[in-house]
């Protein structure tokens, strides 16, 4: 079974990334907290992919991803921005993600402490990635 154009970006966008924060591991769409000493990592969230246009048997869409570096104790904010940093520059190294994608663009950061639980901090990243399919075929690049 073929995968959607969806599913192998999210694929591809595991594949660079991973990489380019070892041994800092990314975890996709994770279920469950991660316990605090699973931190540093960087979380992939897929927040929605959104239909933008159609035109004849075409339809551009926008994949919207949330990135989310997690860091704890003193150095918390050097460590979250290292990973946003590489995440981010192994994202937008090659915006068309091995021909799948038509770009990259990144939409927002923020950042969220939590002096509670040893100075936690996330620091989420939110990233669009648009890309073209058939109307009848997730499947097959439009």
């Amino acid at each position: 079974m073929t995968s959607s154009v969806r599913e192998r970006l999210v694929r591809t966008v595991v594949a660079r990334i991973g990489p380019a924060i070892a041994p800092t591991p990314l975890h996709r769409q994770p279920t469950v907290p991660l316990p605090r000493e699973a931190s540093p990592a960087l979380l992939l969230f897929i927040e929605g992919d959104q239909v933008l246009t159609q035109a004849n048997d075409r339809l551009d869409r926008a994949l919207t991803l949330r990135l989310v570096a997690l860091a704890r104790e003193d150095d918390a904010f050097d460590v979250a921005d290292a990973l946003i940093v590489a995440a981010h520059g192994a994202l937008m190294a090659e915006p068309s993600l091995g021909g799948l994608a038509l770009g990259v663009r990144e939409i927002d950061c923020e950042w969220d402490t939590e002096d509670a639980d040893s100075q936690a901090l996330a620091v989420p990243a939110r990233y669009e990635i648009r890309y073209r399919t058939l109307a009848s075929d997730l499947t097959q690049k439009g």
